[in-house]
């Protein structure tokens, strides 16, 4: 056969991890490594990382039923006995101790002296907006999941897409109910998210900000928090201005805020603002919609004016947890967009004209990640 210039597929360093591959499947090997003293605690590592993997359902489940039932809360103040929690929330005793048991086991709660309470990482659960709301809303995801290869076959009609209907259009989400849910859940979960993408961009050159698809206003009022020379302009559907202009008034600042009811699917951008910002919302859309929004910025801006774009964002050639294990599943489920990795993103932006494109590095990746960039034509 001639030779084409293709690697070869069984290159020395494949062959090399293909034969420890199936070392580490032998189960004759992992016999004998538990047993080796070199070897016994790598084996004992892997296998509870393997465990972890094989009982995660359970572990959010756990998580689930506790935040349900509202146990950080009820314990927030001091340890309890198994009984009393058992009694406020309904539940015999024998069968909150196996709760409360996997709750210390997973690393929420503590036993001491026969009682349970937060520990730290079960006490930062009950003050950090919007994640009691997000894990609440889980329940959606876990029936989409339930038949996983049917699921990432693409048989499986979502329930997730129909909880969201506004990302179908304008007209989808006219309905104030639904309006409201997505409105509460975003705006709780938003204060992480900008204090992070605050943290990673500087808006003292800026002079009017305009954000699209900001919702009930939770992002801008951050951002009118940190930069008070800042005008501030809202562009999102009609359904959730009411609640918008009810944050800013109640806050003292109205008077710095324009809201633009519309939807960027349909209607066009407003001019004036030299700085636009897109905070979780490409990954709610299709490459069409996301490069036809990214056109419609482009022309919305002045020349010298930045894009600021942040929301959760896949690892790309590294993948990593909170972007390809969990983000690119919601947003699969959710049968319109797609998390992209801040390539991707990026490639997206020069496409649309952007120019000086930069990503920061991101605080807490698991939050949000940013990637920037300018018109200059």
């Amino acid at each position: 056969m001639a030779d084409l210039g293709l690697p070869s597929l069984h290159t020395a360093p494949q062959k090399k991890l293909s034969w420890i591959n199936r070392l580490a499947a032998s189960r004759g090997f992992q016999s004998w490594a538990a047993r080796f003293p070199l070897t016994r605690g790598i084996v004992r590592r892997e296998g509870e990382a393997m465990f972890d993997l094989v009982a995660g359902f359970c572990h959010s489940q756990v998580l689930l039923a506790l935040v349900e039932l509202e146990i950080p809360q009820l314990l927030l103040p001091g340890d309890m006995a198994a009984d009393i929690v058992a009694r406020r929330s309904g539940m015999s005793t024998d069968r909150m101790t196996v709760l409360l048991n996997a709750g210390v086991a997973i690393g929420l709660l503590r036993m001491r002296r026969g009682r349970y309470g937060l520990t730290r990482r079960g006490a930062a659960l009950t003050g950090v907006p919007g994640l009691a709301g997000m894990i609440l809303h889980h329940k959606v995801l876990y029936r989409d999941l339930a038949d996983p290869v049917a699921f990432f076959r693409g048989q499986t009609e979502t329930e997730l897409a129909g909880f969201w209907p506004y990302v179908f259009g304008a007209g989808a989400a006219q309905d104030p109910d639904s309006a409201a849910t997505y409105s509460r859940l975003m705006a709780d979960s938003q204060a992480l998210v900008a204090e992070d993408t605050l943290a990673a961009v500087n808006l003292s050159r800026s002079r009017k900000l305009m954000d699209v698809g900001g919702g009930t206003g939770a992002f801008l009022a951050a951002v009118a928090g940190r930069w008070p020379q800042l005008d501030l302009m809202l562009f999102d559907l009609p359904a959730v201005a009411p609640a918008a202009w009810q944050r800013f008034d109640g806050a003292g600042i109205g008077q710095r805020l324009t809201i633009h009811p519309g939807s960027f699917r349909d209607d066009p951008l407003p001019k004036g603002a030299d700085t636009i910002t897109l905070v979780r919302v490409l990954y709610d859309h299709a490459d069409s919609t996301v490069e036809a929004l990214l056109r419609a910025v482009h022309q919305a801006l002045p020349v010298g004016g930045r894009l600021i774009v942040s929301e959760p964002m896949t690892g790309g050639k590294q993948p990593e947890r909170a972007g390809d294990a969990y983000f690119a599943l919601y947003c699969m489920a959710m049968r319109t967009g797609r998390a992209r990795s801040s390539a991707e993103i990026s490639a997206l932006l020069t496409s649309a004209g952007f120019a000086q494109i930069a990503a920061p590095l991101p605080t807490r990746p698991f939050i949000t990640s940013i990637v920037t960039a300018v018109r200059n034509d």
